[in-house]
């Protein structure tokens, strides 16, 4: 017979029971306190388990990595306008309420992308792990968990305006190779326990053959993850560019010079915003979880609908018609009183009212639904399309090709209406119809159709919360009341009388202009508040209103300390 605690099952006393152990001697009712510990030859299942445990979820982690890695390079193989992480991402967009989107906005502001994609990576990472611990303790559990995942990237992709049939292969791919991946190291797992945590081993045990297997295949599909990841980046940022494209173009000079900037137009005023916004600096808030990948000689934009003609438009027929150039400042409905989603830039373009002209709207039209590439929409009332104003077709940003974030080929511009009904990017179809029968993107969200800009006004310095000197406080901002423009700009401190600021010239009406005023402050706190008046007459609401529906309203209003 072995000694008890012995691992050694090939002793001949393993072979038949000893009847002497039929039946338990009664004098092992009650454990020896001296084996209350297990010593060092005896198994610690709840270690066992919880180390298993860890590496099963490592293993799942691995294989979605890989799999998720796989169905991006498959989509910057097929259908590099929409991979299952920008699916899924768009599908979150879409979904979320209004308020979960400009709570987004105000907590990230432009970053709100880069943390839905972080947001999406950590939700995949906690799946493909539970999905490793769910294979680890029952076959086929972790696999239906990979395979609902694909399920719901396969949906995702099909559902977007810009998939193309074979869009559909890179979910399946992305969910086939983690199933494939997950079953094989599980498997391997499956032999193999963390070394100091089994019981003791001989010489024939193959336990170390088995780590050393599993430790393999977990590394190999992580370098694997990684490798197919860095050549989905490189594929994707090819595409992006459109083959350098964008790098090589060069601009058509305008027909129609841009007004000249007057006089005066910059204050001397440190911190205040510039009158003309740089392109690294411009605001962007979009759908698009990536920037979508257009090749400019490809690209067609359609007039369809209500009209007598269709047209069909291509990019170097746009680069031929007579451009117009003009600073334009543009504002996005979830700018909140005070904010800074709102630039002002040179814009390069093509009318649209000379587009529509000549594909003749039809009596009964009231709207254009514009549409991006990625599918999102606008509705722009077709009168501020055909009026004198310049709303352009835009190739051109502050004298170089529209930037990729910024719609690159083309996009809209429309001075006056918030972005939401005007400022679509990545333009391709222009479809001429009435409110009464199409609805845009936002429309069913919550939000207005029409969008006019309001009128508002900003303190840039000195900041909220700040400490400034004694005496001569110099404050200064922008104000906007887009094709109306701005005539005067007043503070107040304290609720106390307006006193009216010194208004830099403004380019156009169409643009935000500088303001600037020096009081005279001695110790102590005090609340500066700012309002506009437009030109005809009609001053900002100090009524507060939320971005939704259909922008912000209020006076920006700041804490100052002087002392």
């Amino acid at each position: 017979m072995s000694i008890p605690g012995s691992t050694n099952k090939s002793d001949p006393g393993f072979a038949t029971p000893d009847p002497g152990f039929a039946t338990p001697d009664p004098g092992l009712a009650t454990p020896d306190p001296g084996l209350a510990t297990p010593g060092p030859g005896v198994a610690r299942p709840r270690r066992v388990l919880k180390r298993s445990t860890l590496w099963a979820a490592a293993a799942g982690v691995a294989s979605g990595g890989a799999g998720i890695a796989a169905g991006e390079l498959t989509a910057g193989l097929l259908s590099p306008l929409v991979s299952p992480v920008t699916a899924l991402g768009g599908a979150v967009i879409d979904a979320v309420p209004p308020g979960v989107k400009d709570l987004a906005v105000q907590l990230f502001g432009t970053a709100d992308k880069i943390v839905l994609v972080a947001t999406i990576g950590l939700v995949a990472g906690i799946l493909a792990a539970l999905a490793g611990v769910l294979e680890h303790r029952r076959t086929g559990w972790g696999l239906a968990l990979a395979g609902l995942a694909g399920a719901a990237g396969l949906t995702a992709v099909v559902t977007r305006a810009q998939a193309s049939p074979q869009a559909a292969l890179a979910p399946i791919v992305a969910a086939v190779v983690t199933m494939l991946l997950l079953r094989a190291m599980i498997r391997r797992l499956a032999t193999w326990a963390p070394t100091d945590e089994r019981p003791a081993r001989q010489d024939d045990d193959p336990a170390p053959l088995a780590r050393r297997s599993f430790l393999n295949a977990l590394a190999g599909t992580s370098i694997a993850a990684v490798v197919a990841g860095t050549v989905t980046a490189i594929l994707t940022r090819a595409t992006a560019v459109a083959s350098g494209f964008r790098g090589s173009m060069t601009l058509p000079e305008p027909a129609t010079a841009p007004q000249p900037v007057p006089a005066g137009a910059t204050l001397p005023v440190d911190g205040i915003s510039p009158l003309v916004t740089p392109n690294t600096d411009f605001y962007r808030i979009d759908t698009a979880l990536t920037v979508p990948a257009i090749d400019p000689p490809a690209w067609k934009l359609k007039v369809t609908g209500l009209v007598e003609r269709e047209i069909e438009l291509d990019f170097a027929t746009l680069l031929a018609k007579p451009m117009t150039e003009r600073h334009i400042t543009i504002a996005c409905v979830s700018n909140n009183v005070g904010g800074d989603l709102i630039g002002n830039a040179l814009w390069l373009g093509w009318p649209v009212r000379e587009l529509l002209a000549m594909a003749g709207p039809k009596p009964g039209a009231d709207m254009v639904l514009s549409t991006s590439n990625d599918g999102w929409t606008a509705s722009t009332p077709l009168e501020a399309l055909t009026d004198d104003r310049d709303a352009l077709l835009a190739v051109g940003m502050n004298g170089e090709p529209l930037p990729l974030e910024h719609g690159f080929p083309v996009r809209m511009i429309v001075p006056g209406l918030y972005g939401f009904v005007s400022a679509t990017k990545w333009l391709t179809e222009l479809k001429v119809t009435r409110f009464a029968d199409d609805t845009a993107y936002w429309t069913p969200r919550g939000w207005s159709d029409h969008g006019p800009i309001k009128t508002q006004s900003r303190i840039d310095v000195p900041r909220s919360g700040r400490t400034v000197q004694p005496g001569k406080v110099q404050f200064g901002g922008v104000a906007w009341a887009q094709h109306r423009g701005v005539n005067r700009v007043e503070l107040r401190v304290n609720r106390g009388p307006w006193q009216q600021a010194n208004l830099a010239g403004s380019i156009s009406t169409d643009t935000w202009c500088q303001w600037q005023l020096g009081m005279d402050l001695t110790p102590g706190d005090y609340e500066v508040q700012v309002r506009a008046t437009d030109s005809t007459g009609e001053p900002q609401t100090e009524d507060k209103a939320p971005v939704a529906p259909d922008g912000a309203t209020g006076y920006h209003t700041i804490s100052v300390k002087v002392g």
